[in-house]
């Protein structure tokens, strides 16, 4: 078995695991996909760092879903719809909106922390959304909450085994079929091959490749960059979600302060103290992000500044304690009182709507290998996210994964045990530690200014020159985490450059000032990456 894999051989044999299902992952697609495959398979998740340590822990606004009696499903459609800027696929939201419900509901049992006011689930107002549908746990604390509690049921009750600390390398194909994925254990350097008959990523997504982002330090794009490498298809690549509201600090992972803020009342101020989203859109502040957005950048060049504020001192400081604890307290270790002070905001790299393309059962295009969360391209995002529909996406379609799995795994017969797996080698050297964090620096510097919230030709050919010239300069990586993840954020930052150069038009988060208007005639469809079958077969 030959492939391009990334990891360099060692001298010793590695140790091997065998599994029905595997799952890279730890956020709420991943622990949901464990805990349901682990009600008939054997089952492990694998984390390259802990459980939770994941942007679904950072989530603060909460899940969008049709729960009360002035909303429907179809509302939910028609918002999620307007949001992707026309290139939502029509049959996986429909999914999406009416199968949301009845997994929030199922999570509310698992995660007793839902806020509420007389039994009755409370529901927040995001950008975008005509009605408030925004279920939160712990005011703006949903993401910890809910991990916890998920976390805990794979625990307590679960026969998965977790391996934390295993960072996942590569998967592993035969046949064209994937079959599990080599890990190597970060305490002790020792590769395992984890064999198994079908294979779930979640791994999340990619904001690292950007010098500012709300995203942990764990998001490098590892499982966007191994399902390339192993001949999955990858898509909508140009399409970086920015969100509107990070505050305005030298700091990454910057803090995000939620959309739920502005959906309770909050404003954005430029600096003469100006509403100016007011004219701009119906909706004004709950805009969808990439029309706050584009304002937001066309104000600061305007006033020359790097920033706007956000507004909510006319709230009342009782309600601001009450419904968004962590954003009072977080602020106020940073010197601000959200009682009294206008924040600085500026936009920041928030979300991928691209990712491994999968279809409406979580299936990629290379047989075995299953795709969930923010590392998926399921097609229910289109060309922008709608707030809150990104948790909402990871518990549909794993749900609907471990659906699949049952009559996947029933029908597969191979026993992997008898494979031989050829893995690359002698032992390679790798890049000293220095130049890997050289080259990182490079590549967050060269994404943030020619790449970010608004882009051109220039700067597009300018960003995938200097890739290329690092990526050459590289030589093949040792047996290093961090060198590993280097590669893989150039993997999906070239393909990031590729597509928005490709897209000569604007639509949803992908803004060329040189091409400003969306072009419906000829770039109303996605844009696509597959490994050529020659290169899937190189070593």
């Amino acid at each position: 078995m030959t492939r391009p894999y990334l990891l360099a051989a060692t001298d010793s044999e590695p140790a091997k695991r065998f599994y029905d299902v595997i799952v890279i992952g730890s956020g709420i697609a991943g622990l949901t996909a464990a805990v349901g495959a682990a009600r008939k398979w054997k089952v492990a998740l694998i984390s390259k760092s802990v459980l939770r340590d994941t942007t679904t822990f950072l989530a603060q606004g909460g899940i969008a879903a049709a729960l009360s009696d002035q909303d429907s499903p179809q509302l939910h459609f028609e918002d999620t719809i307007r949001a992707g800027a026309g290139l939502c696929k029509e049959e996986a939201v429909n999914i999406l909106v009416n199968e949301g419900p009845s997994r929030v509901r199922e999570l509310t049992e698992i995660c007793p922390r839902f806020d509420r006011a007389g039994g009755d689930l409370v529901l927040g107002a995001e950008g975008a959304h005509t009605v408030p549908r925004i279920a939160h746990a712990g005011g703006d604390a949903t993401g910890s909450e809910v991990a916890s509690a998920l976390a805990q049921a794979l625990e307590t009750g679960s026969r998965v085994q977790v391996l934390e600390h295993e960072f996942v390398v590569d998967l592993l194909t035969n046949g064209g079929h994937c079959i599990g994925a080599i890990s190597l254990n970060l305490k002790t350097g020792a590769f395992t091959l984890n064999f198994a008959t079908a294979t779930v990523l979640a791994t999340g997504g990619s904001g690292q490749v950007y010098s500012l982002t709300t995203n942990p330090r764990v998001a490098t794009g590892d499982g966007m960059a191994m399902a390339y490498r192993a001949g999955a298809t990858i898509g909508d690549m140009e399409f970086v979600q920015f969100h509107p509201t990070g505050l305005y600090s030298g700091e990454s992972p910057i803090f995000l302060i939620t959309e739920a803020l502005r959906g309770e009342g909050a404003y954005l101020l430029n600096h003469l103290g100006e509403r100016f989203m007011v004219g701009v859109h119906p909706q004004a502040e709950l805009g969808p992000r990439d029309v706050v957005v584009k304002e937001m950048v066309r104000q600061t060049q305007e006033s020359g500044q790097e920033f706007i504020y956000l507004d909510a001192t006319h709230l009342g400081c009782t309600m601001l304690k009450e419904r968004f604890p962590t954003v009072y307290e977080r602020l106020q270790e940073k010197g601000y009182d959200l009682c009294h002070d206008r924040i600085p905001v500026a936009p920041v790299c928030h979300y991928m709507m691209g990712g491994v393309v999968t279809d409406i059962w979580g299936r990629t295009t290379l047989p075995g290998l299953y795709a969930s969360g923010e590392v998926a391209c399921t097609g229910v995002h289109g060309a922008n996210r709608l707030a809150s529909n990104s948790l909402l996406e990871g518990l549909v379609f794993s749900d609907r994964i471990v659906r699949d799995l049952d009559k996947y795994i029933s029908s597969m017969e191979e026993e992997v045990r008898r494979l031989h797996i050829d893995l690359p080698g002698p032992a390679r050297e790798g890049n000293r530690a220095e130049d890997v964090a050289e080259g990182l620096k490079r590549l967050r510097k060269t994404m943030t200014a020619n790449v970010g919230t608004v882009r051109n030709e220039e700067g597009l050919v300018r960003a995938l020159n200097d890739l290329r010239d690092l990526h050459n300069s590289l030589k093949s990586p040792g047996a290093d985490a961090d060198e590993y993840e280097l590669y893989n954020l150039l993997t999906v930052a070239i393909h990031i450059v590729k597509a928005a150069l490709l897209r000569q038009e604007s639509r949803g988060a992908h803004l060329r000032e040189d091409f400003p208007e969306p072009d419906d005639e000829n770039w109303k469809h996605h844009i696509n990456f597959r490994l050529k079958s020659e290169e899937r077969a190189a070593k």
